[in-house]
């Protein structure tokens, strides 16, 4: 049985709070979504049969403004992963002070398994499910694992068809030609790359030369693994689900994204200079960097102890379980938590949104600009954070956002 990821959650808040001397009155309320949903989706086949699928969609917190959170279709998703997904979106906005609460939804499907035809049915009657629960003022969602630009244009389409005209600021993550942000489909990558750059800054070290190893070349992996080797870092490992490759020398990454990039190929079908691995490998392989870009729960305490990176950077969220994280503390190694680090997503959804609103298009430099700006001044503002309670990165982050938290809470009081 494995971890629930909210209990997950909710240690590394209690843990940031009693960091901070709050009393459990002061963030209770924190501790619970503030509305859920669940749908069943009966859908027509292309071959005629008729499957059922579960999907939910969850608000934690609107403190700070309309929900946030991407749309998950993976076969393995269930309650208690939206939840964790949900609340840490509330924090990740919060990190980055920008006006959103935290929000998530998800598909019980593997989403590979679907023809284009069956997926956007699926998606379009999904959406009119949580219609009731979406909108530009109440909760906007966003790509996420499984799902992609294509899938939020359907989303788009829906909900306008629905209300009668065309209404871009209900999602974020569209393709330009439908109201989408230039730099969005790299902003979760840029931004991994960005704080992996500002922690060695910190640290007075240079990215280039660092031997980095990445679970998952999915978007954010990809994205992250590009950057990272155009900046001089040496890529030494990379994995997805079908497995991993290794080579001591460095990985030809322009190579394997361009065989990726053709269909729905997996690594397993790549050929070169390099050792097969498997993910748990890849984990504990001998690198400077790690960076886990796949799904939750890769570090626990089986395996933590094994970890050999001095850096952890996480690109995927929840990917290090609370007792790992214990470990790696003892151990000296730096995480820079999923909060903090894989949120350029959130940031430059947040900039499309505010295109979509007031009619804008800037152009990317002027986006990525933006995105550097936020990110760089959220790591600051949490390595701060981190000296202040003498703790570790995420116990800084949780306790900046949950200052952040408490204050839009005390301002605008609790209802009668």
């Amino acid at each position: 049985m494995r971890n629930n990821p909210y209990e997950n959650f909710l240690k590394f808040m209690h843990k940031a709070a009693s960091i901070m001397g709050l009393e459990p009155n002061e963030y209770l309320a924190l501790e619970y979504p503030e509305r859920e949903l669940k749908v069943y989706i009966p859908l027509k086949m292309d071959d005629g049969r008729i499957n059922v699928f579960e999907g939910y969609r969850v608000q934690h917190s609107t403190l700070r403004g309309p929900g946030k959170g991407g749309i998950r279709y993976h076969q393995n998703v269930e309650i208690n992963d939206i939840r964790a997904l949900a609340a840490m979106m509330t924090f990740k906005c919060a990190i980055v002070n920008i006006p959103y609460g935290g929000a998530k939804g998800g598909l019980t499907v593997n989403p590979r398994e679907l023809s284009m035809g069956e997926l956007e049915r699926l998606t379009r009657k999904y959406t009119t499910a949580i219609m009731p629960f979406i909108g530009p003022e109440k909760d906007i969602p966003a790509p996420d694992v499984g799902s992609n630009s294509q899938v939020m244009d359907w989303i788009m389409d829906t909900y306008s068809a629905n209300k009668g005209y065309p209404v871009y600021g209900v999602v974020t993550g569209k393709d330009i030609d439908v109201g989408g942000s230039l730099g969005r489909n790299e902003a979760t990558g840029r931004g991994v790359t960005i704080i992996a750059i500002r922690t060695l800054q910190t640290l007075n070290q240079d990215i280039k030369g660092k031997r980095v190893a990445i679970q998952g070349m999915g978007n954010v992996g990809s994205i992250t693994a590009n950057f990272l080797h155009q900046s001089g870092a040496k890529i030494i490992a990379v994995s997805d689900v079908s497995g991993g490759i290794y080579s001591e020398k460095g990985i030809d990454i322009p190579d394997v994204l361009n065989y990726l990039d053709k269909g729905r190929n997996l690594l397993e079908g790549y050929k070169g200079d390099f050792v097969r691995i498997t993910n748990s490998e890849l984990l504990e392989c001998d690198c400077d960097i790690l960076i886990p870009a796949a799904l939750e729960n890769q570090i626990t305490e089986k395996n933590a102890d094994k970890i050999k990176a001095g850096i952890i950077i996480e690109a995927a969220n929840g990917p290090t379980s609370e007792e790992a994280d214990a470990i790696l503390n003892s151990k000296n190694v730096l995480v820079v938590p999923d909060i903090l680090a894989n949120a350029g997503g959130v940031v430059v959804s947040y900039l499309e949104w505010v295109q979509n609103l007031q009619g804008l298009l800037w152009d990317e430099d002027e986006v990525n600009d933006r995105l550097r700006k936020i990110m760089s001044k959220a790591f600051d503002e949490v390595y701060q954070n981190a000296m202040e309670y003498k703790c570790n990165m995420r116990n800084g982050a949780y306790a900046l956002a949950l200052k952040r938290l408490l204050a839009a809470a005390q301002k605008r009081g609790v209802h009668a």
